[in-house]
């Protein structure tokens, strides 16, 4: 799979939140009927609706949802290269091919499956002299039908509305539609037409998503970061950077860790030169009683010398 499918190589970048915020909002759009097809448009080319298509998809599927992704753009379809699988069969061979006695188990060659668990992919396929008149036939509404019951979305992606008219055919048989705009790339006039036309075939608007806008990555961490406050400091927390021993003991103390070295050192030294002190206050402070013995043999010995003396003159 190449780069562009971003939410699946890098899901915890500020580009894979929007995705997944974008997904939210589609869910809990309408609470009473449950979104099972969605249409993926454009103004002109080169706004990024594929792109869009795809990275939608994949933060579908890791919601835990089934989810097929049809490439409807059957001019220049780009799906099969962005996930790696095969460029036919695919939509046009489906649809040219099968006709109106299709069943369920003849569309395995043709929804392929992804690396990423739960996504599957239809490829445009060869592409058709007709495609606008293979879309309008009922086989593409029996076919939406048929994975409906097998998936829990399917999302498709279409040509630009500017250009050809199969993103309104499209639009009338999914759910809603959802319209790509390119950051100072789409004028307003050209959006305004876009979405006159869906809503004139009697398409549903979704809404507009705002693509290839700058972002300050920077910015967005510093806004919305994730961090640990047990391993900051005051001062520190709110920034949600990490801080070392040195600065913790600094912030705590307020005083250097220099000065905490030089002070055990003082105290070591301190407690060397005191120790014979101590030794001597033990010896002065020894119970009475031995004193007393000492002092009672000091004395027998005294007076045993002195009889001695007094027997030597004797003599």
């Amino acid at each position: 799979m190449k780069k562009e499918l971003i939410t699946f190589r890098n899901p915890k970048s500020p580009i894979s939140e929007t995705f997944r915020t974008l997904r939210t909002n589609i869910q809990f759009m309408n609470v009473n009927k449950r979104m099972k097809t969605l249409l993926i448009t454009s103004t002109l080319p080169g706004e990024g609706k594929s792109w869009v298509a795809s990275n939608l998809a994949v933060t579908f599927a890791q919601a835990g949802k089934q989810v097929i992704l049809i490439d409807a753009d059957m001019r220049k379809g780009r799906q099969y290269s962005i996930f790696g699988v095969a460029p036919r069969p695919g939509l046009a061979n489906y649809l040219a091919e099968n006709g109106k006695n299709a069943e369920l188990s003849d569309m395995e060659k043709y929804v392929q499956r992804t690396e990423i668990e739960g996504l599957y992919v239809i490829s445009a396929g060869n592409v058709p002299p007709n495609p606008s008149e293979l879309l309008i036939t009922p086989q593409m509404q029996r076919l939406l039908d048929k994975l409906s019951s097998q998936c829990d979305i399917i999302i498709v992606d279409a040509p630009p509305c500017e250009l050809v008219t199969d993103a309104a055919i499209l639009s009338r048989i999914v759910d809603s539609t959802i319209v790509v705009t390119a950051h100072k790339f789409t004028k307003k006039a050209n959006l305004q037409k876009t979405i006159k036309s869906i809503k004139n075939v009697g398409g549903r608007i979704a809404g507009v998503v705002l693509n290839k806008v700058p972002i300050d990555a920077k910015k967005y961490e510093k806004s919305y970061y994730y961090g640990s406050q047990l391993t900051t400091t005051r001062g520190k927390r709110e920034a949600g950077c990490a801080v070392s021993k040195k600065d913790f003991f600094e912030e705590e103390h307020k005083k250097p860790v220099e000065d905490k070295v030089k002070i055990e050192k003082e105290v070591v030294k301190n407690e060397k030169t005191e120790e014979p002190k101590q030794n001597k206050k033990v010896e002065n402070d020894m119970p009475d009683k031995t004193q007393e013995i000492l002092r009672q043999v000091n004395e027998y010995l005294q007076q045993e010398r002195n009889n001695l003396n007094d027997t030597k003159r004797d003599n």
